[in-house]
Formats: C-alpha cells, structure tokens, sequence
C-alpha cells in the first residue's frame, strides 16, 4: 500500500470520444487485474478513511482496496457487498469526484485513488467467478412485506428483508426491474445488462416480482387499501418522476420536451422496444438541440442527443462551471463529445409558431451568496440572445407524485414538497405499517442514498413486525 507517492493515478482507459459518439455503450473499458491491483495500492491506508465517512452507505473502502492490491478479490467482494447491496452500479454511476474520492485525503499533486472503477472491478470479477450467489435466509418466516417500486431503495430493501426470510414482493408498474436505472440513465453510463443480472439474482432468492402492475384505483390497477391487507408491512419506493415545468412565452410549443421522457424513449429504443406513436418523434437525429439544467440528468440528455446524431447540443445553464451541480466528471465528457456549454444564461421565451424554432436567453451574473453559500443569479440588462433550437428538453428536476390522491389515502401524510412524511427512526409513514424510503422521503437524490435509505428501512420492517409478533405471542399466553 502507500504507493501514491510513485503511482500516478489512472482510470481505466477511456475509449475516444469519436467511437462514444457511435453508440451507447459504456465508455470505459474494464480494469486489467494488474492495473486494478496497482491502483488498489496507492491507498494509504489513512487511520481515520474519509472516504468512507463521505459515502452515503458507509462502505469499507481502505479494507477492500488492501485486498484488491493483495489480489485477494473473493474476501474484497465479501467487504465490498457487506455494506452496499450493488457495488457494481454505484462503481459506475455514482459521482466519485463528489464523495468518496473528493474526499480522500492523499495530497494535491498525487490526486484520489481510484476508488469508483476499481468497485467495479471488484463486482464484475466476482459475477464472472461464481462468487455471487443468491440469498438465502436461514430459515423463511410465513410473513410477507410488499414493495411498491423496483428502483434502487425498492431491490435494496427486498434483498435485506429476504436475506432474513420475509416471502417478498415487489410491485412495479414498469415492464422492467430498475426504474430510472433502466429508462431514467443512459447505456453509456450503465449497460442495462448490469441491471437485468440482479433482477435474475433477486428472483433466484426468492423475491417474487409483479410488474407491469401499477396501484391505485384505475382499471387494471391493485388498490393500495388490498396491499395493505395482503402483507404484514408495506414500504413504498416509487421514487420522483414528475417533471419541474417551465413557464414562459411559447413554452407550450411542440418540440419542448421533458427530460426523462426523452431519456425513457431512448433506452427503450436501444432496448428494442416499439415506441408509442407519441415518443417517436423524441429523437436529436439531425436536429438542433438545447438542454436546459445543469445536473446529471441534463449530462445524460446532451450526451444522448449527440449519439442520437444532433445537428448541435447545446447545454444551458444560468450559473457558471463552477456552481454546476452535477458530477465535473460527466462535464468533462460531455465537452469531449462535443457539447456546448452557454454558462451564466437562463431562457427568457420560446420562439416558433406551429413548433419551436429557438430560444431567446439573457446572460446572468452571480450576486450575492444565500444561507448556504450558493450564489443568486441575477439578469444582464439588454443581454438577450437567440439559439437555434428544433428540440428543446427540459431538465429542471424532479418532485414527487401526488399519492395520496393518486391511491385515495387521504390520511398518508406528506412534506410541503410533497415527498412522504417518515419518522427518522422508523421509515413508517403516517399509515401504520406502512414504509417508505429513498427519493419519495428525500427527495429527488443520488442511487447510492436511495440504496442507503432501501437497506435501512428494511431493517426497521423486521424489527417492527418481530416486536409485533412479539406482542402478539404475549397477548395469546395472557
């Protein structure tokens, strides 16, 4: 270990971005074992892991890189999915540069050891040897749990509950296991494949899946009120999905898109499947195209675009480089693949008739900084400007569904955001017995939180349905 003083760090090699631009393909190549054993080695082994404190889900990270570089990948496995139920993905999606590895402690000048690619590295070797295996609990309790979600917080949870014997099942409405891991991130970040292999996995443990399956009270649908009854606890994990909307002049006007609506159509494009007559014509193929947001989801949208075959990508956003929220990593991609960043400028009116041809924006400047430490934005006086724009997609965020409606539980209680209300030390809503956790608690966040939220809230549903059997035993005997 300790060898950053005389091993400059290394991601694994990067195809050119002219071949990225092909196809949606991950655009990182695999760690050859020496290389990951090499990078593995540059940790120092500090005493108090900063990357770790950093990581939502508090992974042993100096403990399984030490066996990475000794070459010890079964025991590195074990550590690694001890605390994180898919090392694999995080490994590959999660935004290294703003957690575990910008919180390393090795000085400037030798830079973060390579903590993202060589968790995956990890993952991937351990399902290429068998050292994966389904769950299977010691012994299997007559209670059920439903799940209603099969995102990351959903799978994280079923997998705990049914590593302790629940018989679990997972409603989604969804034809695929995944939620946004499937139709929400590009291919080119996360290979659906990844994401299908633990969903065998998960079914092999004997988690039963119903999907296709949405709840409510609409034709087709399960009533929530039935799901209360046909299982002992219910953790709802249906995460965000409803778009923040733009106003304006013409904001209305054909051609202006939602994000995650263009990214569903096109991972179910390159999934194969036949679009509906109304997300075909979400394609950049020819077109110029203006992304407006500046998170990662705005980063999966100007780069799909450009894979897509755009005529130009352009990607608005009213702060400056430094102030933008998503991961710098994925910037830097981006701009190598030829997107266009306008910096400090935010869209005043959309312009067209029958559908948009541009967008007319005025430069920004940052004032003063809030509470927090973030900078206001205010507008430059006579600084209007137009871009040209066939496709104009939206990525402002995300809020919650309203569900209490939506599921006719009008006593289900919810935030001012209108994210469900959990109590912090039980994951239960106002509805007992009924869970939540991941982005409908929090808010629209990152995959490995959602997975955090997902691994505690089944661990408070076991202690819950243990002290009520508990109880229950108690009463019988009086």
């Amino acid at each position: 270990m300790l060898k950053f003083v005389s091993v400059a760090q290394q991601q694994p090699e990067k195809r050119t971005a002219q071949n990225r631009r092909a196809d949606f393909d991950e655009i990182y190549e695999d760690f050859k074992p020496v290389k990951a054993a090499e990078q593995a080695s540059r940790c120092s082994q500090c005493g108090v892991p900063f990357c770790s404190v950093h990581c939502p889900l508090g992974n042993n990270i100096p403990d399984w890189l030490m066996l990475t570089a000794n070459g010890r990948l079964e025991e590195a496995y074990e550590v690694s999915s001890a605390t994180n139920t898919f090392p694999e993905i995080c490994g590959r999606i999660c935004p290294q540069d703003r957690l575990c590895e910008g919180n390393c402690v090795i000085e400037p000048g030798f830079e973060s050891v390579t903590i993202g690619a060589v968790e995956r590295y990890i993952t991937d070797t351990a399902f290429e040897n068998g050292w994966v295996k389904p769950t299977r609990p010691l012994r299997e309790r007559p209670e059920s749990v439903g799940i209603v979600g099969a995102g990351p917080a959903g799978l994280a949870a079923a997998e705990r509950l049914r590593a302790v014997g629940y018989q679990v099942h997972v409603y989604d409405r969804y034809d695929r296991v995944g939620g946004l891991l499937v139709y929400g991130i590009p291919g080119f970040k996360l290979e659906k494949d990844i994401v299908s292999r633990r969903h065998r996995l998960l079914e092999d443990s004997g988690v039963t899946f119903h999907l296709g399956q949405g709840v409510g009270d609409a034709e087709g649908e399960i009533p929530f009120a039935d799901l209360r009854k046909k299982h002992e606890a219910l953790l709802i994990a249906t995460g965000v999905y409803k778009a923040r909307e733009i106003g304006g002049p013409g904001a209305g006007l054909p051609g202006i898109e939602r994000a995650l609506d263009y990214l569903t159509a096109s991972n179910r494009r390159s999934l194969g499947d036949t679009l509906p007559d109304d997300a075909r014509g979400l394609d950049a193929a020819g077109k110029n195209v203006v992304v407006l947001g500046g998170g990662d989801t705005a980063m999966d949208c100007v780069r799909t675009a450009i894979r897509q075959g755009a005529k130009s990508v352009k990607c608005l956003y009213r702060r400056d480089k430094a102030n933008m929220p998503g991961s710098a990593r994925e910037v830097k991609n981006a701009e190598e693949e030829g997107v266009e960043f306008v910096w400090l400028a935010a869209p005043e009116a959309f312009l067209g008739d029958d559908h948009v041809t541009g967008v007319r924006a005025t430069r920004m400047k940052l004032g003063m900084a809030d509470p927090t430490g973030r900078q206001s934005v205010e507008p430059l006086e006579g600084s209007s400007f137009t871009l040209d724009a066939d496709l104009v997609i939206t990525a402002l965020g995300f809020d919650p569904e309203p569900l209490p409606q939506l599921w006719g539980q009008p006593d289900l209680a919810v935030s001012r955001w209108g994210t469900l209300k959990v109590r912090q030390d039980s994951f239960m809503t106002t509805l007992p017995g009924v869970f939540a956790a991941g982005d409908i608690v929090r808010g629209a966040s990152l995959v490995v939180w959602a997975i955090r939220d997902g691994r505690d809230a089944a661990e408070r549903i076991h202690k819950w349905i243990k002290a009520n059997a508990s109880a229950d035993a108690v009463a019988e005997q009086g």
